[in-house]
């Protein structure tokens, strides 16, 4: 997409859209939907990889044991493959560690020099590493303890809890096929982003209303969902047919990821690695996630490159991608939270930026979401200008109120 139109709350013709184009940015987003991009990573390694990948799916894997360098032991892992109860499990509930579910009896034992758990939210691996951490620090004396921090997966409640149902739109004539689409309630019932699928002007769409909302539940009123969309949303009403709505209304809704993150390390020995997902998760509102996890992909592999072992390519990779981690989950965190906490760390921030930057940009940075599209700071870096920011902000703001004053 080249830029974006969005509407004000209240607003309800097309025409009251603010179209922005962006043309500052060194790259232009592409939106490609999930299953899209498995199927071209399924392609990819049955047509290049088939004599060294197997491909499993339905499978739990827990680590036996994490193997050492110093003796030569691999790491032991066991596979089994998933009850069909858990193959669907809603990411709400894959929020806290979890036991294999798995069928044990059929379960096959393997060995490995490198284990890589990018298990996603179901992270059955970083949580084994916690929770032997935590047992190792507990048996740790007084000064032990002091020079040794352990593997700890931080948790945060959601306090903002959406979920969301997928609306399948095709755009009339006259609307642009190339821009993201955004409305939302002045309530904050409803909240609705719609991204191009392709070039044609088929979009994904994304309803997100509050969990005990009724029309987020499964096997809701086609009519009352019809009524939602033509009070909060109804430049989009006429995008979407009769049978489509039904299916909308049927379905279940998709629940987002909780914020969290592992740290402070992101290795355990020398043989194992944890990355996407099971290191740090957000929410999928500004593409951070598979994005994050491609680059996790990339700077892995050019840690083993730069290494001569495995052992101390884990231990760079958590040298460079651990504070990033933390930083991206604290710095998308505070992009989601609700009501006054909202206003103070989102709005108000944002309109700062937006004032101070206009007035002195060689002092004052853009505000967070633009800096997202810069490639010369990561999150640590935005998160440290930020803080910059701030204290210089509150200084101006200080001193031109003690001149009022």
């Amino acid at each position: 997409a080249v830029g974006r139109m969005d509407w004000a709350p209240d607003a309800v013709k097309y025409e009251d859209g603010v179209e922005r184009i962006f043309t500052d940015r060194p790259a232009t987003t592409e939106v490609i939907p999930r299953d899209k991009l498995v199927g071209v990573l399924h392609d990819e390694i049955l047509s290049k990889y088939s004599d060294r990948i197997e491909l499993n799916y339905h499978c739990e894997v827990d680590a036996l044991d994490f193997g050492s360098a110093e003796v030569d032991r691999p790491v032991i892992i066991r596979v089994a493959k998933c009850q069909e109860s858990v193959k669907h499990v809603p990411s709400t509930c894959q929020d806290q560690p979890k036991s294999l579910s798995g069928d044990m009896e059929d379960s096959i034992t393997m060995t490995t020099d490198l284990l890589v758990a990018a298990e996603g939210t179901a992270r059955t691996i970083s949580s084994q590493i916690e929770a032997q951490d935590e047992a190792k620090y507990k048996d740790m004396g007084l000064l032990e303890r002091f020079s040794y921090k352990p593997f700890k997966v931080t948790r945060y409640e959601d306090d903002n809890q959406r979920v969301y149902k997928s609306i399948p739109l095709k755009l009339p004539t006259g609307w642009r096929p190339d821009l993201n689409y955004s409305a939302r309630s002045k309530d904050g019932r409803v909240i609705f982003d719609a991204l191009p699928a392709d070039a044609q002007g088929n979009y994904c769409g994304v309803l997100l209303m509050k969990m005990d909302d009724e029309l987020a539940a499964p096997d809701t009123n086609p009519k009352k969902l019809r009524d939602l969309i033509d009070e909060y949303i109804p430049q989009f009403s006429p995008l979407i047919d009769e049978k489509n709505l039904a299916a909308i209304a049927k379905k279940a809704p998709s629940f987002l990821p909780s914020f969290r993150y592992a740290g402070p390390r992101l290795h355990e020995g020398e043989k194992t690695v944890v990355l996407g997902d099971a290191a740090h998760t957000v929410k999928p509102y500004f593409g951070l996630g598979a994005n994050s996890a491609l680059l996790d992909v990339e700077v892995l592999d050019e840690c083993l490159d730069k290494t001569s072992s495995i052992g101390d390519a884990v231990k760079m990779f958590s040298v460079e991608r651990a504070g990033e981690a933390e930083s991206m989950v604290k710095v998308s965190r505070q992009l989601d939270r609700p009501g006054t906490l909202g206003l103070l760390a989102f709005i108000v921030p944002l309109i700062l930026d937006s004032v101070f930057h206009g007035f002195a940009p060689k002092i004052f940075e853009a505000n967070t979401l633009a800096m997202f599209q810069r490639t010369d700071y990561d999150f640590r870096g935005i998160q440290k200008r930020k803080r910059i920011d701030r204290i210089n902000q509150t200084l101006v703001l200080g001193f031109f109120g003690y001149l009022l004053s």
